[in-house]
């Protein structure tokens, strides 16, 4: 089939009602963003309506610098451990009956249902000392004395790896449903054992597709804001636990806004790149 092109204004009428929605839900409480953090912190109450850089000059500061470098680097360590464990669970699960399949899926679906408050307070509870996981390695000989494994890094890693999870087992379903059976039959003709056919056949046929998801996994672990604080040390926090402290705790609202527009640019630049590779793949 060949898409036609608009002929009059009409042919463009489904575009309105989402073009509205972009512009009053993301244009102009952007535009109001980039705008007031432009402005000047007034002590005396929120801003005070002026033209200054100084809010994104304080921004590549070294403190500041340090926790947007955390912030990277604890979305792209929770991108790599989804994606890793992920791909090879959705693979498995492919190849299960339907209705194995469709089991594990309502799984999936119930753990997005929980908010990121109750997934921070109950991974806080497993990692207690009082009710946490070690008093069962205690009861099976593993370790002599409970111990809590919370505040620190890994327990923040390992709250936002289970928060994003599903989401990239959802994302990377549908590709591996489709991929043609027949690759991995050939693969294994030609003497390939399964790990292997797996790694040189499935992977490089759905490279594009890994790399979206974990471009979105990113963005998703960027926004981060509870996790961090309930699961982490202040070091921990990311730049999303910052802005919300700017803007509320400090009353410094232009420079949460210099924050908050530099982590928007971020995200778009991602999703941009998201979108870019799943044209390619759909080219090839």
């Amino acid at each position: 089939m060949r898409r036609e092109a608009p002929k009059s204004l009409a042919d463009y009428a489904p575009l309105v009602f989402p073009g509205l929605m972009l512009i009053v839900f993301f244009v102009v409480p952007f535009s109001t963003m980039i705008a007031v953090s432009f402005f000047q912190r007034d002590p005396a109450g929120f801003y005070t309506v002026a033209f200054t850089l100084d809010n994104y000059g304080r921004f590549i500061s070294l403190f500041f610098g340090r926790v947007l470098g955390f912030s990277l680097m604890l979305s792209v360590l929770v991108a790599i451990c989804c994606v890793a464990i992920a791909f090879p669970f959705t693979y498995l699960l492919t190849k299960q009956s339907r209705k194995v399949q469709t089991v594990w899926l309502v799984v999936l679906l119930s753990v997005l249902s929980l908010s990121e408050v109750i997934i921070g307070f109950a991974w806080s509870t497993l990692f207690s000392r009082t009710a946490g996981i070690t008093n069962l390695f205690v009861w099976l000989g593993l370790m002599n004395e409970p111990v809590a494994l919370l505040p620190s890094f890994g327990a923040v890693l390992t709250g936002m790896v289970y928060q994003a999870l599903p989401y990239t087992v959802l994302v990377l379903y549908p590709a591996l449903v489709r991929l043609d059976p027949t690759l991995l039959e050939a693969a294994r003709t030609l003497g390939s054992s399964p790990v292997r056919a797996f790694f040189n056949v499935v992977v490089p046929a759905l490279r594009n597709t890994v790399v979206a998801t974990v471009i979105m996994v990113f963005v998703f672990a960027l926004g981060s804001y509870l996790l961090p604080q309930i699961l982490g040390r202040p070091q921990h926090w990311t730049l999303s636990v910052l802005i919300t402290d700017q803007a509320i705790y400090q009353s410094n609202m232009p420079f949460a806004a210099a924050m908050a527009v530099f982590l928007v640019l971020i995200s778009l630049a991602l999703v941009g790149l998201t979108l870019f590779a799943g044209r390619k793949e759909n080219a090839l």
